[in-house]
């Protein structure tokens, strides 16, 4: 019987940019952990600075969970597109490997983050001085970060999400 690891290896496409150095690609667990994080990076990005942005303003809650989702998708396509512009890539290429990659991860974590920002109570109405307030965006972004691995996962262990842009990315 196959290992967890080989079975991962296998169900990927193949790494590019590993040539000649011997070390084995990630197993799928890590590479849905790092897919997960690299996701998870540009979606908060744009998930606090809408919520910054948006508590200042003293815009609604739908609003401002408007504004940080938006952002959220255009900070997380962001960090996946940067890295494949750098090697030459054409935008349109690089933006449809973007959305292929993240759209499902970054609506996960969307989701789950404002579901637990308006669970808390007083958390979107606190401040931007408040503990209350940053307490409740980490521990929200945290959550989804967990639920969107294991999509992550399924995702990748398919050759499908972030495993579209793996090889790219070395």
């Amino acid at each position: 019987m196959k290992d967890a690891s080989h079975a991962a290896h296998t169900a990927r496409p193949a790494h590019g940019g590993h040539g000649g150095h011997g070390a084995a690609p990630p197993g799928l667990n890590a590479t849905a952990f790092q897919a997960t994080l690299h996701c998870l990076s540009g979606c908060a990005v744009g998930e606090v600075l809408g919520m910054v942005i948006g508590t200042a303003l003293g815009l609604s809650n739908g609003a401002t969970i408007a504004l940080a989702v938006v952002l959220a998708f255009l900070f997380g396509y962001a960090f996946t597109m940067v890295p494949l512009l750098r090697t030459g890539m054409e935008w349109r290429r690089a933006a449809k490997l973007a959305l292929a990659a993240d759209t499902a991860s970054i609506a996960i974590m969307e989701i789950v983050d404002n579901l637990v920002m308006l669970a808390v109570p007083g958390a979107m109405d606190a401040p931007l001085s408040s503990p209350l307030f940053w307490g409740a965006l980490a521990f929200a972004l945290v959550v989804a970060g967990v639920a969107a691995y294991p999509v992550n996962r399924w995702l990748i262990g398919r050759g499908l999400g972030h495993a579209v842009v793996h090889a790219h990315h070395h």
